[in-house]
C-alpha cells in the first residue's frame, strides 16, 4: 500500500514559515489561506496552522544522547543528507545536534541532525547508505 504522510500543527508566523521551509529547506508551497500554508515536505504534506506551538522537552534517550521530544522528520539517502547538512550550514542553522554518524559499524547506523524550525519544532533530518537498513535490529 502506497501512501503519503500528512502532518499539521502550529507556527505563530505564516511569512517567517514560509522562509524557513520554502527558502531554507527547499519546500514547495501549495494551498493556503490567511490562517494555514500547506508545504510539499519532501513528497509529504505538511500544513502549518497558526496557533500556539506544542511544548517540547529533551527527554528521548537515543544511545547517550537526548534528544527533543516530540520531533518530526525526513529520512534522506546520504546524499541527499550531505546537501541538506550544507544547506543548513549555510543558513546559519542552529543545531540541537550537529550534523554527525550515529551507530557507526552497527545495525542502524546513520547520519543524523536536529534543529528546530524557527517556533521551536524539533526536527531531525537522518541520512542512511540505503533505506534497507532503517529498521535493521
Amino acid at each position: 500500500m502506497k501512501s503519503l504522510f500528512h502532518l499539521a500543527f502550529n507556527v505563530t508566523d505564516l511569512d517567517e514559515a514560509r522562509r524557513f521551509y520554502g527558502v531554507v529547506l527547499g519546500c514547495v508551497e501549495g494551498r493556503s489561506t490567511a490562517t494555514w500554508v500547506d508545504f510539499d515536505f519532501f513528497g509529504h504534506q505538511l500544513s502549518l496552522h497558526l496557533g500556539e506551538t506544542f511544548k517540547t522537552e529533551s527527554t528521548g534517550h537515543v544511545g547517550d544522547q537526548r534528544v527533543p521530544m516530540p520531533h518530526f522528520g525526513l529520512v534522506l539517502a546520504l546524499a541527499d543528507w550531505q546537501a541538506m547538512a550544507a544547506r543548513l550550514e549555510a543558513a546559519k542553522t542552529r543545531f540541537v545536534l550537529a550534523p554527525q554518524l550515529r551507530f557507526e559499524n552497527q545495525p542502524g547506523e546513520q547520519w543524523t541532525m536536529f534543529f528546530c524550525d524557527p517556533f521551536g519544532n524539533p526536527i531531525e533530518i537522518k541520512g542512511l547508505r540505503s533505506f534497507d537498513t532503517l529498521y535493521a535490529a
